[in-house]
């Protein structure tokens, strides 16, 4: 199925879950699969090395294991690191596996791992991958701005491209401040970007982890938030419980304020998935 057949008649909420280290089995992540599953999410997207990276061959796998319990899979493919033909192998095997819902993506660059010109940017490989196969094809967006965008207006422009090269629908980047998101979605639509667009809510469970994303995407940390970071901090159960309440919060809100969707950062935590879902449930399905 399509997920972007689902947008319209429900507040989507979805997962997203990332492979085990290569150092370790893929087996390790079915145990936490199935509970995730449990909880019944409309899709759970699965998160792909970059290249070079040693677990990316997990990712076909687990897409697999989640499509076989029942569950719609969508597939991240980041194209920066890899050539046409790696593009190929992957989307045939996806095909082979009834794998259709795929997050085109351009990756994150990795300065240890010089990129291939094959494809340049996201748009450039949701073309290629329009071409290849009846896909459904998701995109990411930001909030507050890709960290190697000028700025905001330069960002929508590049948004709006690959909207035009065949985006279904956007997931967008964590974010802690749902008036960032607000005003996004409204500059998006004064564009003409009219696809649904999820909204990436990433729970607070270690502030280390989170100082890291927050580098990486850019988002920022409101008065709040960091009061409870700071408050917290040496608390990991009190700083759990404290993030899983500000996500909640957040979800209520959005949900309230016509988001077409959410996408939970899981972390591959069951129990905060768990907390979250408890808390939202009859909000969800409202």
């Amino acid at each position: 199925m399509h997920i972007k057949e689902l947008f319209g008649k429900k507040t989507v909420f979805s997962f997203e879950v990332f492979p085990p280290k290569k150092t370790s089995p893929v087996e390790v992540i079915y145990d936490t699969l199935e509970e995730l599953q449990g909880l019944a999410p409309d899709f759970i997207s699965v998160t792909f090395g970059a290249g070079g990276s040693g677990n990316s061959k997990y990712a076909l796998e687990i897409a697999s294991k989640i499509k076989e319990s029942g569950t719609i899979p969508m597939l991240h493919l980041p194209c920066i690191n890899f050539t046409k033909a790696e593009i190929d192998a992957a989307l045939g095997e996806a095909q082979q596996r009834g794998i259709e819902n795929i997050l085109a993506l351009r990756g994150d660059i990795n300065p240890d791992i010089p990129p291939v010109d094959d494809f340049h940017y996201a748009s450039d490989l949701i073309t290629y991958i329009k071409s290849k196969g009846d896909f459904d094809i998701a995109g990411a967006c930001y909030p507050e701005c890709h960290p190697d965008a000028a700025d905001m207006i330069e960002d929508i422009k590049n948004l709006k491209a690959k909207v035009d090269a065949g985006a279904d629908h956007l997931i967008s980047q964590l974010f802690f401040d749902n008036e960032s998101f607000y005003a996004f979605r409204e500059k998006a639509a004064i564009a003409g970007i009219n696809v649904p667009i999820e909204a990436g809510i990433m729970p607070v469970v270690n502030k280390n982890q989170i100082e890291r994303m927050v580098t990486t995407c850019g988002a920022s940390l409101p008065a709040k938030f960091v009061r409870i970071m700071t408050k917290y901090e040496h608390s990991p159960e009190a700083l759990r419980d404290a993030g899983i309440a500000y996500a909640v919060n957040q979800i209520v809100d959005l949900v309230a304020s016509g988001v077409d969707g959410i996408h939970l950062y899981t972390m591959n935590k069951p129990y905060v998935a768990r907390k979250i879902c408890e808390a939202v449930s009859g909000i969800i399905g409202a």
